[in-house]
């Protein structure tokens, strides 16, 4: 029989040569919302245990499944999974872009830290211009809060950051009373010294009852459409809808800025529809939009629409997105 101290590093050697289960979506931080006819899922941040924490997309309000009538509107749409992946993330997330970059970024030096509006302080490396999916080292976190009823969820992030930049950002995602709609309003209070100037947008990863994007789907718009690059054959804009030519194979991707927009809020009312299940959501929000864009693989359908911001120090900007499902 083996020493004491042998048989130990034994059994420490068996266990390290055992496989490790991979992590399962309940394994994350989560909660979940309803009212008597839909119902949401969604992830809660968390700096060592959330399922996203990467450095692209805000860290709140992360759905990943939302049910009505038995039909899915979310869901994982990548083929594999990891915290710190830019975009291994799901549901209607959001993102911040400064000047195509990042808040602080262009007068933080290599070394130096930005901001990341929902997600935290962020170190600058060393490195010719800012990579949009590349996941940068948190250096602050800020403080997260969440507060939850039964039809709604809100969280709360603040920051006090580096160069002037801080903010207390707060996101409420409820369920209407008895009704298939969600509402998403966002307040965003500058408590620095400097303005936050900034772009958002919403990159709305639906996976639709898991239905191939192709040609059973169909996303609409208030205005005529001009696509500026070319969908390969795979979609087109034709008058105010997207439509896909034939379905997207796996590997293959459609993308393209859409232009024809106003400067009136009404024109940010997007339609998409699975004509094949009958599943249909519309996406309202309460400013103009200032760029479009449509992007879509195989599992999934994404219509990205942007707002502009500008928040002086000590004041308060607010913005609503309200998603109705059929």
């Amino acid at each position: 029989m083996p020493g004491a101290g042998r048989l130990a590093a034994l059994l420490l050697l068996s266990a390290a040569s055992l496989p490790v289960a991979p992590l399962r979506a309940e394994d994350f931080p989560q909660a979940e919302i309803s009212n008597r006819v839909a119902r949401a899922r969604l992830y809660l941040p968390d700096p060592a245990k959330g399922y996203y924490r990467g450095t692209r997309f805000d860290w709140s309000g992360v759905i990943s499944s939302l049910q009505y009538k038995g039909r899915e509107y979310f869901g994982v749409w990548f083929e594999r999974h990891d915290p710190s992946i830019h975009d291994a993330i799901t549901g209607p997330v959001e993102e911040f872009r400064t000047n195509g970059s990042s808040l602080g970024y262009e007068e933080a030096a290599p070394g130096g830290a930005f901001v990341r509006i929902g997600v935290g302080a962020v170190r600058k490396p060393e490195e010719k211009g800012y990579r949009g999916f590349h996941t940068y080292e948190i250096l602050d976190h800020g403080g997260w809060k969440v507060r939850k009823g039964r039809e709604w969820i809100e969280f709360t992030h603040r920051l006090d950051g580096p160069n002037g930049y801080s903010y207390v950002y707060a996101k409420r995602v409820s369920l209407a009373k008895n009704a298939p709609e969600l509402t998403i309003a966002h307040k965003l209070k500058n408590i620095g010294e400097k303005v936050i100037e900034t772009d958002q947008y919403n990159h709305n990863f639906f996976v639709i009852d898991k239905q191939p994007s192709g040609p059973d789907f169909v996303v609409r718009f208030p205005f005529d459409l001009r696509a500026t690059e070319d969908m390969k054959g795979l979609a087109e804009a034709r008058g105010r809808e997207v439509v896909f030519l034939r379905e997207l194979p796996p590997g293959e991707s459609v993308f393209t800025p859409l232009e024809g927009f106003g400067s009136s809020a009404a024109d940010y009312a997007i339609t998409v529809e699975n004509r094949k299940t009958g599943a249909k959501v519309e996406i309202t929000g309460d400013r103009p939009l200032t760029k479009v864009n449509f992007w879509s693989i195989r599992t999934t359908v994404c219509p990205e629409p942007y707002i502009s911001l500008r928040v002086e120090p000590g004041r308060e900007a607010a913005w609503t997105l309200r998603y109705r499902f059929e």
